[in-house]
């Protein structure tokens, strides 16, 4: 069997001789977990039969590229594991990359330690480029990374940096709007909200969005705030808080699934009947959470799918124009509703 044209066979000719797409052929030849055997049998079969055999290093000394992208989460490690939000973005930016037919290499760079040795090895030559989520206002490894050869897309804000990078961001001061809105229009009025971290872009602008929009109202925010953590807990401990002060409230808003899952556990103990005594309405609508609590969540729905492939565009768009002006790109978030509110 030979490949088309007579030439040096392909991987595109390998997925059509196997009856599958590129990106199947390219997850069984780098023996994926997520394909089935079956496909993965017959990718193997058309490989051999065609005499293909993928040359990466004879590839990287033409063209200069590794084939590897880096994927780099400035938290954490047990913060992020579980936090089902960032889990999604990791699962997502493995799949956009593998069909694209790149390696995604995760880097966890949670303390300062972690600084110098995470850029030593993104301007080692391991990497094309790098995704980058630093959420955190005082995190030096933005500052640290412009001075970088590869081309690097940062997912939400870049700490404190506004100009001269790329960022792929949600509109959080809009979803947070939304929200309230959606609790205005079904008639609360002391609309509490569990805000998260102040040192983080995204939560200083959901807190915005909420008092913004009770202010525009003609409602007064006073005592109706308190911060949590993005945690379970961090949600309990701050619903008690605001239950403690302001025992009138009828609405909160949560500003992530995994505090609101808190938030409902605190409420429950406490004898408030949700959503009649007191709405929730949440922020991420993350699919294993949102949907399965009890009352299912109202939440501001935004697809970390949908934010990995624009900063996937975007890393491949830099490759090829390291020129290419900078600028913050700002996506759309909806509300999902649900019975909490």
């Amino acid at each position: 069997m030979r490949a088309e044209g007579g030439g040096r066979p392909t991987l595109e000719d390998v997925a059509v001789f196997a009856g599958v797409s590129r990106s199947t052929a390219s997850r069984a030849l780098n023996e994926d977990a997520y394909v089935s055997a079956a496909a993965r049998e017959r990718v193997r079969t058309a490989a051999r039969d065609l005499g293909y055999s993928p040359n990466q290093a004879a590839r990287s000394l033409v063209t200069r590229r590794t084939g590897a992208v880096a994927v780099v989460l400035s938290e954490p490690e047990a913060r992020l594991l579980d936090d089902p939000y960032r889990t999604a973005v990791m699962r997502a930016g493995y799949r956009e990359l593998a069909d694209i037919d790149r390696q995604m290499v995760l880097i966890f760079s949670d303390a300062r330690e972690d600084l110098g040795r995470t850029v030593r090895f993104l301007e080692g030559g391991h990497v094309d480029g790098a995704l980058v989520f630093a959420p955190h206002r005082a995190d030096p490894l933005p500052k640290a990374l412009r001075t970088l050869r590869i081309p690097v897309v940062f997912g939400g804000q870049a700490a404190s940096i506004r100009r001269g990078v790329h960022v792929v961001d949600f509109d959080n001061e809009g979803g947070a709007r939304l929200a309230v809105e959606h609790l205005l229009a079904t008639g609360r009025t002391r609309i509490a909200t569990i805000a998260g971290p102040q040192d983080q872009s995204a939560s200083i602008d959901r807190l915005s969005g909420w008092r913004k929009t009770l202010l525009d109202a003609g409602l007064d925010p006073t005592d109706l705030a308190e911060e949590g953590d993005f945690t379970l807990s961090g949600g309990a401990s701050a619903m008690s808080a605001l239950l403690a002060r302001r025992p009138d409230l009828d609405a909160v808003f949560v500003a992530s699934d995994m505090m609101a899952v808190g938030a409902l556990r605190t409420l429950g103990a406490a004898g408030r009947r949700i959503p009649d005594e007191v709405a929730v309405v949440s922020f991420d609508d993350n699919a294993a959470l949102a949907p399965a609590m009890e009352p299912s969540l109202t939440s501001v729905h935004q697809d970390p799918r949908e934010q990995i492939h624009v900063m996937v565009a975007t890393l491949s768009r830099l490759l090829e124009d390291r020129d290419l002006p900078s600028r913050r790109q700002v996506l759309p978030v909806s509300l999902t509703i649900r019975s909490s509110a």
